[in-house]
């Protein structure tokens, strides 16, 4: 199984990034928490890796962190969550704010996030109580650099990730067309649009 990854970031277009190792182009799938930290393209990065092995694929998702990598890893032995809803958990809320609301029964502050409804969110808080110390216990590792160019076309690329983690597209173009974007890359926009959303 593959863990991590080192190489040098080719492409990046939320939620999916390519990464080149030595000569071989890994297609990763990643959250917004680790878009927002990625280095500028054709940089050298190090990714924590989750594999998925199905009949007809075989998945990356990759973290900036081990605690991502973590808690991903638990969400998706949540029943009824799967690899793009916790995705989709990871863009929208750190893992300390996770923990946070596991820990004090915050079920509206989940059901704000997309795909996302009452019983899920009831179902997360009492599955991932038990399993917050896996989370928050494997340490983690230091944030990657921050990105320091944009994209040609950022609101675009901002209204495509946030529609890929979920969102309908007409709230995705609601979302961004509420955030100030001029000069912001697209990770700072979904960035700003997500917060937002989640307030």
């Amino acid at each position: 199984m593959i863990a991590q990854l080192r190489g040098k970031l080719l492409k990046k277009h939320p939620p999916l990034m390519l990464i080149d190792v030595n000569g071989v182009g890994y297609e990763v799938e990643a959250p917004m928490s680790t878009f927002y930290v990625l280095p500028a393209v054709n940089e050298e990065l190090v990714m924590h890796i989750h594999m998925v092995v199905r009949e007809d694929a075989q998945l990356l998702y990759g973290f900036a962190t081990l605690q991502e990598r973590s808690l991903f890893r638990n969400l998706i032995k949540v029943n009824g969550v799967g690899a793009k809803l916790a995705v989709a958990i990871l863009s929208g809320v750190s893992v300390t704010d996770f923990t946070h609301y596991v820990l004090e029964n915050n079920s509206a502050a989940l059901v704000r996030l997309p795909g996302i409804g009452k019983k899920t969110a009831e179902r997360l808080i009492i599955e991932m109580r038990d399993r917050i110390g896996d989370v928050s216990g494997e340490g983690g590792a230091a944030p990657l650099p921050v990105v320091t160019g944009a994209p040609d076309s950022p609101i675009a690329d901002a209204v495509s990730a946030l529609a890929g983690l979920g969102y309908k597209p007409q709230d995705a173009s609601r979302m961004v067309r509420q955030v100030e974007s001029d000069g912001l890359s697209s990770e700072e926009i979904i960035r700003s649009a997500l917060q937002a959303a989640i307030a």
